[in-house]
C-alpha cells in the first residue's frame, strides 16, 4: 500500500511539472490567428450567456460590430499579453467595471513558490496617485515614507503619461462614467504594469521630490538575510534558557497569559478588518476605524477602506453604540478610494443610519437558474473546487431553486437584502455627510446611491465610479479562453436599490464637487473634509 501511494505521489508530480511546463510555453508562444479568433467568439459566447445586461450601454449592432471588427484585424500571430491588451479594448465597451479581462500569469513548481515566499519588493509598499496629470506617491510604509508625495518622472525609461494614456484604453467603469479611469488608473497602477510588462524582479522609478530628482530601484530580495536568521536563532535560545529556570506553574501562567492576549488581539483585528502588510508586522492598517474631529473633537468621523474583511457586525455595533452614549449629533463617513465588497456588510451598516422599515435591494437579474453552480463550475477554477461543488450541487441547487423566481420573462435573485427588514435601535439619527470619489465603486455606490436616494446624506467630493442605477456584480464567472488562457471574469447579478436616475450610465454625483490638487497632497490638505468641518461650524 505504501509503494503504491508512493508510485501515485511520484505520478501526480510529474504530470504537475508537465502541466506547468505546457502551461508557461501556452502563455508565452505566438499564437496562430485563428486560435486567437476563436477566443475572441469563445468570450463574447460566455458574455451572450451569462451577462444580464449585455447591452445596456452599447447596442448589440455596435458591440456585434467591435467584436468582428476585432477579428478580422488580427492578421499575424501574437502571444497571449499582446492579445489581452487587443481584447481589453472591445470588452470595456460592455459598460461594467466589474466585466474584466486579465492576462496570465507563468506558474511556478512548489519550490519555486516556497522561494518566491520568502522574497520581499519594496515597490508593494508604495501606493500611488494620479492628479494633474502626474502620477505621485500617496503613501509609503518603513524607510520609503520620506518620498511621500515624490512625483513620478519615469517608470524605467518610460513617462507615466505615456503608459497612463495606453492604461485608460483597457479600463472598463459602468456605463459611460470616466471618474473611475483617472482614480483607478493611480491607485492601481502597478498592477496595470504588471498585466502591460509580466512579471519583474527589479524595477527603477525615476522621482522627484522637492527641487531634487533622484533614481529609486527596487529589487525583489529575501526578506531576511542570514544575520537576522541568526539573531532570530539566538533570540529563540535565550527564551528557552530562561524558561528552563522557571516552575512549572509560572510557564502556564505565562502561556495562559499569553493566549489570552492573542485572542484578544485576534478579535480586535478582526473588528477593524486589520490588512497585515508583509515582511512588516509593526505595520498596522485596518479596514474600518472611527475617530472623533472637529473644533472640539465631537464630530464622528468613520473611514471604510473597503466593505470586507473581519467581524464587520463588531465594529458597526460598537460604533453607534459609542455614537448614541456620546450623543454624537454629526457622522462623516468616508468612502474615498473604497472599491467595494461584501453586499451583507453594506446593508448592516445601512440598518443604522435610517430609522423606518427598509428594502435595501431590488431582486437581482441573471440569466441562470443555478448561478451558485455556475460560478464553481467555472473552467477557471481547480479540479478540486469542481470537484467539492459536484458533491454538493444537490444541496446547491436547491438553493439556487429557492432563491430564483420569474418575473416578467426575467429571472431574478431573491438575496436577503431584498426583504424587509427594521432598522437597528441604537440607528444614528444626527446629519450625515459621505465623502465619495472616482474610486468609491461596487458596493460603495450601492450604499451611497441608497443613501442619496433617501436624501439621508449630503455628498461631497467627486462622482462615484460605480453607476447610479446599479451594477452587473454579487457571483462572477471567470472563463479561462482555451487559448490564450486570458481569464474574463463576468459578473452574472444585476444588483441595484429602488432609486433611478436619469441618464443612465453615471455615479453617484455629489451635491458639493471638490477636487483634490497635487499641491493639495504636498500641502496635507484634505479640502473635502475640511469644507465639510467648515459647513458644520458655519451651521452652529
Amino acid at each position: 500500500m505504501k509503494k503504491l501511494f508512493s508510485y501515485l505521489s511520484v505520478i501526480l508530480l510529474l504530470a504537475s511539472c508537465s502541466s506547468i511546463e505546457k502551461y508557461n510555453l501556452q502563455v508565452t508562444k505566438l499564437h496562430p490567428v485563428e486560435d486567437l479568433q476563436d477566443d475572441i467568439d469563445k468570450v463574447y459566447t460566455q458574455l451572450k450567456r451569462n451577462h444580464p445586461r449585455l447591452y445596456q450601454f452599447t447596442p448589440k449592432e455596435t458591440l456585434d460590430f467591435k467584436f468582428d471588427s476585432l477579428k478580422k484585424a488580427i492578421t499575424t500571430p501574437m502571444d497571449s499579453r499582446t492579445f489581452y491588451k487587443q481584447l481589453a479594448t472591445v470588452t470595456k465597451y460592455v459598460g461594467q467595471g466589474h466585466m474584466s479581462v486579465s492576462p496570465p500569469s507563468k506558474q511556478f513548481h512548489k519550490k519555486e513558490r516556497k522561494k518566491l515566499r520568502a522574497m520581499r519588493f519594496d515597490i508593494t509598499n508604495l501606493d500611488f496617485e494620479y492628479l494633474d496629470n502626474k502620477l505621485f506617491i500617496a503613501n509609503a510604509i518603513g524607510k520609503d515614507s520620506i518620498l511621500k508625495n515624490a512625483e513620478v518622472i519615469k517608470v524605467e525609461d518610460e513617462t507615466p503619461e505615456d503608459l497612463i494614456k495606453d492604461y485608460k484604453k483597457l479600463i472598463a467603469s459602468d456605463g459611460y462614467n470616466t471618474t473611475l479611469h483617472n482614480r483607478v488608473v493611480g491607485k492601481r497602477f502597478m498592477r496595470f504594469y504588471v498585466y502591460d510588462k509580466g512579471r519583474f524582479d527589479s524595477i527603477s522609478l525615476t522621482l522627484k521630490n522637492d527641487d531634487s530628482t533622484f533614481v529609486k530601484k527596487y529589487k525583489r530580495r529575501l526578506a531576511k538575510d542570514s544575520i537576522q536568521i541568526k539573531r532570530d536563532s539566538i533570540k529563540r535560545d535565550s527564551i528557552k534558557i530562561a524558561n528552563a529556570s522557571k516552575s512549572k506553574a509560572v510557564l502556564k501562567a505565562e502561556k495562559k497569559a499569553r493566549k489570552a492576549k492573542f485572542k484578544a488581539k485576534k478579535k480586535f483585528n478582526s473588528k477593524y478588518g486589520f490588512q497585515p502588510v508583509k515582511f512588516m508586522p509593526e505595520v498596522k492598517v485596518y479596514n474600518r476605524n472611527l475617530d472623533f474631529v472637529g473644533k472640539d473633537s465631537v464630530i464622528a468621523l468613520m473611514k471604510i477602506r473597503s466593505f470586507q474583511d473581519g467581524r464587520y457586525k463588531w465594529f458597526y455595533d460598537d460604533v453607534f453604540k459609542t455614537l448614541d452614549s456620546l450623543k454624537t449629533e454629526t457622522l462623516i463617513i468616508d468612502l474615498r478610494d473604497n472599491f467595494g465588497g461584501r453586499l451583507a456588510e453594506i446593508d448592516y451598516l445601512y440598518s443604522y443610519l435610517t430609522d423606518v422599515n427598509y428594502t435595501f435591494l431590488n431582486k437581482s437579474e441573471l440569466n441562470t437558474r443555478f448561478p451558485i453552480l455556475k460560478m464553481l463550475m467555472s473552467n477557471s477554477n481547480t479540479i478540486a473546487t469542481k470537484a467539492i461543488a459536484g458533491i454538493l450541487s444537490p444541496g446547491l441547487a436547491v438553493i439556487d431553486v429557492l432563491r430564483v423566481s420569474k418575473k416578467d420573462k426575467k429571472l431574478m435573485y431573491r438575496f436577503k437584502s431584498a426583504k424587509e427588514q427594521e432598522p437597528k435601535e441604537l440607528n444614528f439619527k444626527g446629519k450625515i455627510y459621505v465623502l465619495i470619489n472616482g474610486n468609491s465603486f461596487s458596493a460603495s455606490s450601492v450604499i451611497s446611491s441608497k443613501l442619496h436616494g433617501d436624501k439621508r446624506a449630503t455628498f461631497v467630493g467627486e462622482e462615484t465610479g460605480g453607476a447610479y442605477n446599479g451594477t452587473v456584480a454579487g457571483m462572477y464567472k471567470t472563463y479561462e479562453l482555451p487559448n490564450t488562457k486570458i481569464q474574463a471574469r463576468i459578473g452574472l447579478m444585476h444588483m441595484d436599490t429602488s432609486y433611478k436616475n436619469n441618464p443612465d450610465g453615471y455615479g453617484v454625483k455629489p451635491d458639493i464637487e471638490i477636487l483634490p490638487t497635487y499641491q493639495d497632497r504636498l500641502n496635507n490638505v484634505d479640502p473635502e473634509l475640511n469644507w465639510i468641518l467648515e459647513d458644520i461650524e458655519g451651521k452652529k
